[in-house]
């Protein structure tokens, strides 16, 4: 990648953006520096995205930015936020989705605060690596963007956290409140319930989706209790009281005949369904399963769903659900594929999050650029995906590096004076 010798675009329209929410030019330098490398830099730690600019500091200092410096993330949040409701195609509305889910993001040692071993069931193996869960907004539109998300922490590194609290000067009364509250083991469902409660208190409209993982009594009746929808992915074992009988989702069905199943298409799909109002154990409200089978003919289910809203159509129930892997697939491949979301080195949790938060805020620019009905100058053409977008910023990186190598040569720099301003040479 050709030496960065002033900000994209993207970039500096972030800073108009943003700028305010840091304390001096330094500080929205290194904001701009690595969010550039986030969209252009090949290898996207901190030292990666140092080395792709001509004129820069020491890497000490981004680092220092990123885990020291004291700048708010959350008010970075709150801002991205409140800029993507004045795009129409990204502003919230009541046929919204929310979708809820964990992606794993693996890291390379052990020396990273809050990494553990996970075992990761989409490659079928154990890995070193944090464990995110994160809130995505789908929007009517398609366009999809993160809401809030939260770190698991294992059990035993909070309780070792809470010794070490309790042997220093003062125990744990002496602590900060963030000491404390990072001491504090929460399983995956508190930080679900966390993430639900977040959106009740910002009051962003729509429904909840999520897979089986998060699927049980304790998220469905909090999510009932606050009024919101919610279509969630059942496991075949769970058990359903249906006529006075208590038996699992694959038993009953087992039972559906293939007469008794109804055609549905849903977009370019068809697919065949079952479905019935019925009481799940220990859920406190009654409950609509959809069966769905990939043909009329198959044995075994290909989904199986669940919905508080008993009133709905069915195809407006797979609509929501299919929303989740918009929400949530969509983003952990994008933001591992082209932001850099798997990539940082930094042992601290600030930086960890920091980061977190930049690529989300990266991502957010991205979303807000494609598809719009006239391109802007930088992209000269109509963006339709994250992969794309990135595309354009890195040509517009390489057409300005050009045109700055083109301007010295004119000024009378040699060659070598110019490769080695760009550290080509």
């Amino acid at each position: 990648m050709p030496a960065i010798v002033e900000f994209p675009s993207l970039v500096q329209a972030a800073l108009e953006q943003y700028g305010e929410l840091f304390a001096n030019q330094p500080e929205r330098q290194h904001f701009a520096e690595y969010l550039t490398g986030l969209l252009v830099a090949e290898r996207k730690t901190v030292s990666g995205i140092n080395r792709e600019f001509a004129v820069t500091t020491d890497q000490s200092c981004l680092n220092r930015w990123i885990n020291e410096v004291d700048w708010d993330s959350a008010a970075l949040n709150r801002r991205r936020l409140t800029g993507l409701q004045r795009n129409p195609a990204t502003r919230y509305a009541a046929q919204g989705v929310i979708a809820i889910d964990n992606t794993l993001i693996d890291h390379d040692g052990k020396l990273i605060e809050d990494v553990g071993w996970f075992w990761d069931h989409a490659e079928q193996r154990h890995k070193i690596a944090h464990d995110y869960l994160i809130a995505q907004y789908v929007c009517p539109s398609g366009r999809h963007y993160a809401l809030e998300f939260r770190r698991f922490r294992k059990r035993e590194d909070c309780e070792a956290q809470r010794r070490e609290l309790a042997r220093a000067p003062g125990g744990r009364k002496a602590a900060s409140a963030e000491q404390r509250a990072r001491a504090e083991f929460k399983d995956h469902t508190t930080l679900c319930l966390e993430l639900v409660d977040w959106v009740v208190a910002q009051r962003i409209p729509g429904d909840f989706t999520f897979d089986s993982y998060f699927t049980h009594a304790a998220i469905l009746n909090h999510l009932d209790g606050q009024g919101r929808g919610y279509v969630g992915d059942l496991k075949s074992n769970r058990k359903l009281r249906v006529g006075g009988r208590v038996l699992k989702a694959s038993e009953w069905a087992a039972e559906i005949t293939p007469r008794q199943r109804k055609r549905l298409r849903v977009g370019e799909r068809t697919q065949y369904y079952f479905t019935k109002t019925v009481r799940l154990p220990e859920v406190e409200h009654a409950v609509r399963i959809v069966i769905l089978w990939s043909s009329r003919e198959a044995r075994a289910p290909a989904k199986i769903l669940v919905t508080n809203r008993v009133r709905w159509e069915v195809t407006r129930i797979v609509r929501v659900y299919r929303r989740r892997w918009t929400g949530t697939e969509c983003f952990h491949r994008d933001g591992k594929q082209h932001l850099g979301l798997g990539d940082c080195q930094l042992r601290h949790s600030k930086g960890q999050t920091r980061h977190l938060s930049l690529v989300i805020v990266a991502h957010s620019l991205l979303v807000s650029a494609m598809g719009q009905g006239r391109p802007h100058d930088w992209a000269l053409a109509k963006l339709t995906t994250i992969g794309e977008a990135c595309g354009r910023v890195r040509r517009e990186n390489f057409a300005r590096t050009i045109e700055w190598a083109l301007e010295r040569a004119a000024e009378g720099w040699t060659h070598e004076k110019i490769t080695s301003h760009l550290a080509l040479a």
